[in-house]
């Protein structure tokens, strides 16, 4: 009993905040779940990111939806990555049943059914509100990355976007970089040697080849207009916050399309929302499911950029959660800057993953109530270790803890509920009416055929993929003139505007 007493007191020392925080379980002492020692998440340190770790089937997707519904019930808004589609549940009221009650009773809160207001959305052929960007907004040191580009290839589109800055060429889609890129060793040649110098064909060639791979992993859905604007993430609806899902399954195995997606949009809010300090509460909160297939594809001159990203959004009341399946799958560099860390169990069948285990066990305060890497291999489903930062961002004591169940339901959505959720959408009439204005491709084949007009015959068949006729399209300058495009015109083609952290458009102009 006195064991069970000085338990009770150590979790209620560390747990115990002034500002608010949502419960997210209660401690665990010999295999046993106490009431009286709730374990809290204080809402002020979620800009401190964190990790949600374990092994296939312990709960990391039910602990990530918990985080997700208290937040939401909070009002703050988060970004859901759902690339094994289990997260649309969030949507509808979850059921109650015995083990549930059992479970709520021993963590000492209700269990109150409800669903969270949800916006579904995808980057590929997934129904939802369709997320785009263009080339221009990605610029060239971001577009090199993800083309994993060496230094004579990043050179050589540092150039071709420098290029376009200088002859507003709209670069919109991958055709219109593909079409610039043929242009400078082609008919554009003599004109680029002038301004720039000479420009190596075989790396051009090389960077159009890698430009075919990343459209072969279905990128073509994702570069164009109407370019997603990030503000939209940050809504609330009847007092809580909104849950955008970015439903990411047919994806799965195209991780260079899900990284260039991730950083395009970690760059975009970076960019894009202001300053704002340590607040009471976290702006959004974003959480990457199935992290590793963006650390396992990154380069070195990635990583760094990825690590900087997460210690500068913060300031931007931004937090980062990585869902994974070991500490291991995220760079040491920055795993130290997540503050929140929920780790269910692991297995351990191979000396391997025993000496996994036990470096895994190191990132963990030491705590005197476990043997940490004992309790790693002997946690149940929807328990987890748990330590996350107090207000004055002192680690909290590591507790085993039995974690609450989801309010909302723990299945998925039908087919007719997701098509409901779409009508619904206030986003879909925005995002998802097609744009295909006049950009690089266009401009340079007009130039091409009036500077030869004896190949426009031939040249008609590759512009008509494009356009139906000339006379059908708006011409760049017509555009221009109309409100509607005003904003696009705004994010992707102005020279004046600079390039941020990531090389990519800053939008502060907007």
């Amino acid at each position: 009993m006195e064991q069970t007493d000085k338990f009770k007191e150590h979790i209620n020392l560390g747990y115990t905040f002034k500002k608010d925080s949502f419960i997210i379980g209660t401690g665990m002492l010999d295999q046993q779940a106490l009431n009286g020692a709730q374990v809290k998440i204080p809402l002020k340190t979620l800009n401190r990111h964190g990790l949600i770790a374990g092994a296939t089937g312990t709960g990391k997707t039910k602990t990530l939806q918990v985080i997700a519904e208290q937040l939401s019930l909070k009002g703050i808004p988060s970004v859901l990555m759902d690339l094994k589609g289990d997260l649309t549940g969030l949507a509808c009221p979850g059921t109650n049943n015995e083990h549930i009650e059992k479970r709520c009773a021993s963590i000492g809160v209700p269990y109150e059914a409800t669903g969270i207001p949800v916006e579904l959305m995808s980057i590929s052929n997934e129904k939802g509100v369709k997320l785009k960007a263009t080339v221009s907004e990605f610029g060239p040191v971001l577009m090199s990355q993800i083309l994993d580009l060496n230094d004579t290839q990043s050179g050589i589109l540092s150039l071709v976007f420098r290029y376009c800055d200088m002859k507003h060429l709209p670069l919109l889609d991958l055709m219109d970089l593909r079409s610039i890129l043929k242009y400078v060793i082609n008919e554009g040649k003599a004109e680029i040697t002038k301004e720039f110098g000479a420009v190596s064909s075989n790396s051009v060639n090389t960077i159009l080849r890698k430009i075919i791979e990343l459209e072969q992993q279905g990128a073509e859905n994702f570069y164009g207009e109407r370019s997603f604007d990030v503000e939209d993430f940050v809504r609330q609806e009847s007092g809580r916050g909104v849950v955008s899902i970015i439903r990411l399954t047919d994806i799965q195995n195209r991780p260079k399309l899900f990284s260039t997606f991730m950083l395009s949009l970690l760059s975009e809010i970076y960019e894009t929302f202001p300053e704002q300090g340590d607040q009471e509460a976290p702006k959004l909160c974003l959480f990457i499911d199935e992290a590793h297939l963006v650390f396992s594809n990154a380069s070195k001159d990635l990583l760094e950029k990825i690590e900087a990203i997460v210690k500068l959004i913060r300031s931007k009341g931004v937090g980062i959660f990585f869902c994974t399946q070991t500490p291991t799958d995220v760079p040491d560099e920055i795993l130290g800057q997540l503050g929140l860390k929920v780790q269910h169990a692991l297995r351990a069948f191979t000396a391997k993953d025993r000496k996994a285990i036990n470096k895994t066990a190191e990132n963990y305060p030491i705590s005197p109530f476990y043997e940490t890497s004992e309790v790693l291999t002997s946690m149940g489903i929807g328990e987890a270790l748990i330590t996350a930062l107090n207000e004055k961002g002192i680690p909290t004591p590591l507790v085993h803890t039995l974690l609450r169940a989801p309010v909302s339901r723990m299945g998925i959505l039908s087919a007719d509920e997701i098509d409901n959720q779409v009508k619904k959408s206030k986003l879909v009439s925005k995002y998802n009416e097609p744009i295909n204005r006049e950009s690089a491709f266009e401009i340079l084949e007009e130039k091409l055929n009036n500077a030869a007009p004896e190949n426009r015959e031939k040249e008609a068949p590759s512009s008509s993929k494009r356009k139906a006729s000339a006379k059908e399209k708006e011409s760049f300058f017509e555009a221009l003139s109309k409100n509607t495009m005003v904003r696009q015109l705004g994010r992707t083609f102005f020279r004046e505007l600079t390039r941020g952290i990531m090389g990519s458009l800053t939008n502060k102009k907007r």
